[in-house]
């Protein structure tokens, strides 16, 4: 399956965008993004130890327990064993290709988060490296396991963290239906309402990249 593409041509100035993302898209970069009391959003954790010191902090007192890294190209599980030992920490990493992502890869960590948020006190932050793709598409999946629309979903996803480019929705959705069985006139409508949806937005996950690396 090709990734979702934004309108041919658009760009992220082009079309009206929460402000936040049009005036800083960087400031969201390391922000914890709340999607639902118990899943939340953010992108890792500082290269320098000092500043993920304090940002491992926050992290805590925001009351987050769990940790679901989906970066193929880093583990932070010796700091974070470091700077917060009562924080669990998974990973299940894979690279920001642009491709297809691997159903197993759904699953895992759709499981891990599973076993995460069955208790009500917990809270989980799942995170890649700038929260823009892989973390918003895993959380797209944890969403719809948990019964969401997936349209529902990536509302939820976007108004939470403007930054979330989500080009992995299409592999969700089509993982979530093939785990569900569900009849391909199901999934194919899913898809339709998903990449009309994408469309609208006119995300241009490039520009949103670019804007937030100006200050990497």
């Amino acid at each position: 399956m090709k990734p979702l593409r934004s309108a041919e041509g658009a760009d992220l100035a082009a079309r009206p965008q929460p402000l936040g993302l049009i005036e800083n898209p960087a400031a969201w970069w390391r922000r914890l993004c709340p999607v639902t009391p118990q899943l939340m959003l953010c992108g890792d954790l500082h290269e320098n130890r000092r500043k993920a010191a304090v940002q491992m902090s926050q992290w805590v007192d925001a009351g987050v327990t769990h940790i679901l890294d989906v970066r193929g190209e880093y583990t932070d599980r010796p700091l974070v064993a470091e700077l917060a030992p009562k924080v669990v920490y998974h990973w299940v990493g894979v690279h920001d290709h642009g491709g297809q992502q691997d159903p197993e890869w759904f699953d895992a960590g759709v499981m891990l988060a599973g076993e995460a948020m069955s208790d009500p006190a917990a809270r989980l932050v799942v995170h890649c490296h700038m929260g823009i793709n892989r973390g918003p598409s895993m959380a797209l999946a944890v969403l719809l396991a948990q019964g969401w629309d997936c349209i529902t979903a990536l509302d939820a996803i976007r108004a939470a963290r403007p930054i979330a480019a989500i080009i992995y929705a299409a592999d969700a959705v089509a993982w979530w239906h093939r785990r569900q069985r569900t009849a391909r006139s199901a999934a194919a409508a899913d898809q339709t309402r998903v990449q009309a949806w994408f469309d609208a937005q006119g995300i241009n996950p490039t520009t949103v990249a670019r804007l937030v690396r100006a200050v990497e």
